[in-house]
């Protein structure tokens, strides 16, 4: 198995584009109300497969200004369940094309994502994973302590540490990708077919006559559409209740953080469940960590210290070379999570009022595939059979999708 060396490459600080302040109209065909990649990934599938461009994005900040820039970037789509099988794949599939089909750069790196399984018991839930992949047709490998160390050579494979490697679960399909860059170029695609994309516009509330919607209340006005999809991460509960209805929904600050710019020591992306790290090394040369989430409801974008502790001497032990790294800085980004650690993608009480939320880790990995199958909703009045599972009646009729750690990690 080839371990392929990355080279570290020059990013430009900012788009190529400038975006000007937009005016709503008055009335849409539809609105999608959240401008990160979800939503953005929305708009410009409606606008390029279904044909309609007399939308709006609105955003209450800037573009991509909220979870989409406070992620890790890892895409992967080795889950257990059918359904997250299923959209996760169809995801992955879709980002393997992406930056062809939007015309804009993304740095999407195909390098494998790697996952550790430290104990007996973790072995066995790693290789039913595994196993599940088989079955669904996902690319994906099981790796002795000895082939870890020989595409990872930093990791710690020896028996005496408090999380001895045992194996790991490696899909060399997956990967990462530049966050900011992905909401940019589905943006300027979007813009480019003519959907309106609105800074600075907060929505305040819903206009709903006779069970139906009729538009959204904003901090520029009232903007009457036919169809509404509410692609907020963050405070998807604070949207529903607008509309009168409530959703089982957390919200939860999760922890990142970066180091200073290094010499590429690491070629792929490396997790660790029982721990809860995960590392990778972007393009300029960073370590990219992340954590587990804060065991609180907040929607603050800052953890607790002891988080980010337990985080790093976690990763020490497993990537000695680490402990000569210098932290850069640290965020916390806010995580909508379900019962079941699934999201909810479809209908809603409302009639043509449309729910994209709890995603919770997994919303980077599933923006292009989110955005394809919540255009389908939008567009048909449907959920398509990939996103059919994900309904918010299942939390009524108990069908759920119980992804909660089973998919190694939840990121």
């Amino acid at each position: 198995m080839a371990n392929k060396r990355l080279r570290t490459v020059e990013l430009p600080e900012h788009p190529d584009f400038l975006w000007t302040q937009k005016s709503p109209k008055k009335s849409y065909d539809a609105i999608i109300v959240g401008g990160g990649g979800h939503g953005l990934a929305t708009a410009y599938y409606l606008a390029k497969l279904h044909g309609m461009t007399n939308i709006a994005v609105l955003e209450k900040g800037w573009l991509g200004g909220g979870n989409m820039a406070r992620n890790t970037t890892i895409i992967r789509s080795n889950y257990l369940w059918d359904e997250s099988e299923g959209i996760y794949e169809h995801s992955l599939k879709l980002w393997e094309g992406l930056q062809e089909d939007v015309g804009y750069e993304m740095f999407f790196s195909q390098r494998g994502v790697m996952t550790l399984a430290h104990s007996v018991s973790d072995v066995r839930t790693k290789m039913r994973n595994y196993y599940a992949n088989g079955v669904a047709d996902i690319d994906s490998e099981w790796l002795t302590p000895a082939e870890v160390k020989k595409i990872a050579p930093v990791v710690n494979i020896s028996d005496d540490i408090r999380y001895p490697v045992m194996g790991a679960t490696y899909q060399p399909r997956a990967g990462i990708a530049k966050h900011d860059w992905v909401a940019w170029g589905y943006a300027k695609a979007a813009g480019d077919m003519g959907v309106d994309i609105i800074q600075n516009c907060e929505v305040t509330g819903m206009i709903i006559q006779d069970g139906k919607i009729q538009g959204v209340q904003t901090n520029q006005g009232d903007i009457l559409a036919e169809k509404v999809a509410l692609v907020g991460a963050g405070h998807s509960s604070v949207l529903a209740e607008m509309a009168g209805f409530q959703i089982p929904i957390q919200s939860r600050p999760l922890q990142a953080l970066v180091s200073e710019l290094l010499e590429q020591v690491l070629d792929t992306v490396i997790m660790s469940g029982m721990v809860h790290v995960y590392v990778s090394q972007a393009h300029k040369g960073e370590l990219v960590m992340g954590a587990g989430t804060d065991a609180y409801n907040s929607y603050a974008q800052r953890g607790g210290f002891h988080v980010i502790e337990h985080q790093l001497s976690a990763a020490v032990e497993l990537f000695p070379i680490f402990e000569r790294a210098h932290l850069l800085r640290t965020w916390g980004g806010i995580v909508d999570t379900t019962p079941d650690a699934s999201p909810i993608v479809g209908l809603t009480p409302v009639e043509n009022l449309y729910l994209n939320c709890g995603w919770g880790t997994g919303g980077f990995k599933g923006t292009p595939g989110s955005g394809w199958v919540m255009a389908h909703t939008v567009a048909t009045g449907q959920p398509h059979e990939l996103n059919k599972g994900f309904n918010l009646n299942r939390f009524k009729t108990g069908h759920l999708i119980d992804e909660h750690g089973a998919a190694g990690v939840a990121h």
